[in-house]
């Protein structure tokens, strides 16, 4: 039976770990706060104390963690305890360059690296319909599959090189941000002008201008209620990578700035662990 640790076990890592487990996968979990992870062993998971521990003996190890420094902190710890040759799945959203700083370091411990963000939030992650952006040698194509096909719907296999899969990520990360920061802007300008906001989606709804998407986050704002799907947090860390891929692309990032200016100062009012439709904050006076 196929060993796989799951390192982060938030939002998306939870249920991650959950679909690896009910597809039968000989699952290990590991979060820094303990608490987040215990309730998976009602699922068959094992929970460890320490990354070291979480990945001796592990196949596989992924990586659903903040961000690439918090990846690199955790995967110093376990690598050394990994056993040689390792496949290391990076699953979380690190840009371009961390996913190249995080190949180096699979390198020098001798593990293969696959370079797998993943698009969806809480609700695709529990329902294993997650789409898996993956990069990676084809050899190691065969022994991924069982694990991509736990927790997505779907692979796209994008490339060969550490960081492709990052790039399509932030690709789509950059019309997710878009509606969520559009929808915001249409219902706090509604609001300001007297319109209700459910009339708008009512005179949308069924067009070629309407978004699933954008009716659901739109009715969270109207509603005033944040239960976090993809948390505010990440919104700020994410929109600032694919600002930063912008301009080293040489685009014009001048439209996502401002967006990560709108999701940095809803962060900056408390709002950071509620979902990101509470950005419509930043779009309010007061």
């Amino acid at each position: 039976m196929t060993a796989v640790t799951v390192l982060g076990t938030g939002i998306m890592g939870a249920g991650m770990a959950a679909n690896l487990a009910k597809a039968g996968l000989d699952t290990t979990v590991w979060n820094r706060t303990s608490a987040r992870s215990r309730p998976l062993a009602d699922m068959g998971a094992r929970v460890a104390e320490d990354p070291s521990a979480a990945v001796a003996g592990a196949d596989m190890i992924v990586t659903m963690l903040f961000d690439a420094d918090a990846v690199a902190d955790v995967m110093e710890q376990a690598l050394p305890a990994a056993k040689d040759g390792v496949i290391w799945i990076q699953s979380s959203t690190v840009g371009i360059e961390g996913a190249e700083r995080l190949a180096a370091l699979a390198r020098r411990h001798g593990a293969a690296f696959v370079d797998a963000p993943v698009l969806g939030t809480r609700q695709p992650a529990e329902a294993g319909q997650l789409v898996v952006l993956a990069s990676g040698g084809t050899d190691l194509r065969p022994p991924v599959t069982p694990v991509f096909d736990a927790i997505g719907s779907r692979t796209v296999w994008v490339g060969e090189r550490p960081g492709d899969g990052q790039r399509l990520k932030l690709v789509a990360n950059s019309w997710v941000l878009s509606v969520v920061s559009a929808t915001a802007q249409a219902v706090a300008l509604a609001q300001a002008l007297g319109v209700e906001p459910g009339q708008w989606l009512d005179t949308i709804a069924g067009g070629p201008l309407d978004c699933k998407f954008a009716q659901l986050k739109a009715l969270a704002m109207i509603a005033d209620e944040y239960p976090p799907a993809f948390a505010l947090d990440g919104a700020v860390k994410d929109s600032g990578l694919i600002a930063a891929a912008l301009g080293s692309a040489g685009a014009s990032d001048a439209v996502m700035t401002a967006m990560h200016d709108r999701f940095a100062a809803a962060a900056a009012r408390g709002h950071s662990a509620e979902d990101m439709a509470t950005v419509i904050h930043a779009f309010r006076s007061k």
